[in-house]
């Protein structure tokens, strides 16, 4: 339990950091590059995930709304957790339609929210969580079919990889709270199935770094689709896209 709430302290004080901050642009999605690299992960969750209308959905680590936005257009019903309400009063600042959008303050390992949902979604929020803790409360709360859609660091990218564990550089890397960490595709899959899940994909993506100039973005954009499509290189993309369904039966 001591853990749980260091965790939890250390994830609040971090949010309030980044809240005080320019959040978008210490998270990287405040660039020209940055704004497309979100727009394309939010359409791969939103699809994934069958956002659309008369689809009840669970966004997990909302921070300041951003992604919930791009959610919210799909005309699905969602409900948005964060644990730090400095990042959720930017989310509620957004003032998006209270008939499709909740925005809740909460740990989502302690979610008491109703549930089933049609789909859980969220992006690079897995890897802030007690995972062996946050996905098997996944699966509880989907329905029979229901979808899990999140975009994640990769662990095999470079800088991913040095960011995590190269512990000594923290106090420099503002975007990087105490306790992240990030995910290897195979072992990932491994405990996804172990806990019940199916139809699990897996897939590496994004080569576009957020620094990229604005005149490189066509150029960097066409070739990273490349690098996504190559055997073994595709395997350090900077993210990785995780879908997998809850079973229909028991």
């Amino acid at each position: 339990m001591g853990n749980k709430l260091l965790r939890a302290e250390h994830e609040i004080a971090h949010g309030k950091m980044l809240a005080h901050g320019d959040t978008e642009h210490i998270w990287g999605w405040g660039t020209p590059a940055g704004q497309l690299r979100a727009q394309r992960r939010a359409a791969k969750i939103a699809t994934g995930a069958k956002l659309g209308p008369g689809v009840r959905a669970l966004e997990i680590g909302c921070g300041t709304g951003l992604f919930t936005e791009m959610f919210a257009k799909t005309g699905a019903r969602l409900v948005a957790v964060d644990i730090s309400l400095d990042l959720l009063e930017k989310a509620r600042g957004r003032k998006l339609p209270p008939d499709n959008v909740q925005f809740l303050e909460m740990r989502f390992e302690d979610c008491d929210v109703d549930d089933p949902f049609d789909a859980i979604i969220g992006s690079s929020v897995l890897h802030h969580l007690d995972i062996n803790a946050a996905l098997p409360k996944i699966y509880g709360l989907l329905k029979p079919g229901g979808i899990m859609s999140f975009a994640e660091p990769n662990m095999i990218n470079p800088q991913v990889f040095i960011e995590r564990k190269l512990l000594f550089l923290r106090k420099w890397l503002w975007h990087v709270s105490p306790d992240e960490t990030a995910f290897v595709r195979w072992r990932f899959g491994e405990l996804l199935a172990k806990i019940g899940f199916v139809n699990i994909g897996i897939t590496p993506f994004d080569w576009l770094h957020p620094a990229t100039p604005e005149r490189l973005l066509t150029l960097v954009g066409e070739l990273g689709f490349l690098l996504e499509k190559a055997p073994v290189i595709r395997e350090f993309s900077g993210s990785l896209y995780i879908r997998a369904q809850r079973r229909l039966s028991a």
